[in-house]
């Protein structure tokens, strides 16, 4: 965008001189009375659009999938971490220092590893979910400008994010489901189950990454 404005600035600036030269050839060439085309706005949720998309709850469930063994891990290791703790706080007053120590190490190591593993598998979800977003976002983005292009749109406004400028648009003119649809054809991708449905975010992320939970 900056440099789109720079290349702007400069073009302007080149053209100046040219523009004072002709000024008085322009003075006398009769006023022009053609008006300017109306401007036709829309707006859509864009980030929600892409996950909507029978294609964006495919692959953003075939990743919840993918995690499923890592949130389990990351399950059993809570569950034990938390039933040596109270065993602890059970058998401590019975327990000799060493003994409290020993348990208590246990612990420590537990939660690390517990911690490590939550951590490694969330990251990995991000990821694996940006990348499944961008790669989707690109092709519902050619899906919305060929769209705006034949309503006649000359722009569209995007309020997925918190500072979105938009404060208030009238229901027909967003396109948000009217994209999701195109998408959907053009792709022919089939919608997915109605059990698979629930939950559908507005942002890329289909869930919640994987958590220690504590």
């Amino acid at each position: 965008m900056k440099r789109l404005l720079t290349v702007t600035v400069m073009v302007a600036a080149a053209m100046t001189p040219l523009a004072k030269a002709q000024a008085p050839s322009a003075r006398a060439a009769a006023p022009s009375t053609k008006a300017a085309p109306p401007t036709k706005i829309a707006v859509i949720a864009f980030q929600a659009a892409v996950a909507k998309t029978n294609e964006g709850q495919r692959n953003f469930a075939d990743i919840e999938k993918k995690y499923e063994p890592q949130q389990q891990e990351i399950n059993t290791l809570k569950t034990q971490v938390d039933s040596l703790t109270k065993q602890l706080q059970t058998d401590g007053p019975k327990l000799t220092d060493e003994e409290r120590a020993a348990r208590a190490k246990v612990i420590d190591d537990k939660t690390k590893q517990l911690d490590r593993t939550a951590q490694d598998a969330r990251t990995d979800f991000q990821q694996d979910v940006s990348q499944a977003y961008g790669s989707l976002a690109q092709k519902v983005y050619g899906v919305l400008q060929s769209y705006a292009q034949q309503n006649g749109y000359t722009l569209v406004l995007d309020y997925s994010g918190q500072q979105s400028p938009v404060l208030f648009a009238g229901q027909t003119t967003d396109i948000t489901d009217a994209i999701i649809e195109a998408y959907n054809t053009k792709s022919g991708v089939a919608a997915p189950a109605p059990a698979a449905q629930g939950g559908v975010p507005d942002a890329p992320a289909p869930a919640a990454a994987p958590s220690a939970g504590h």
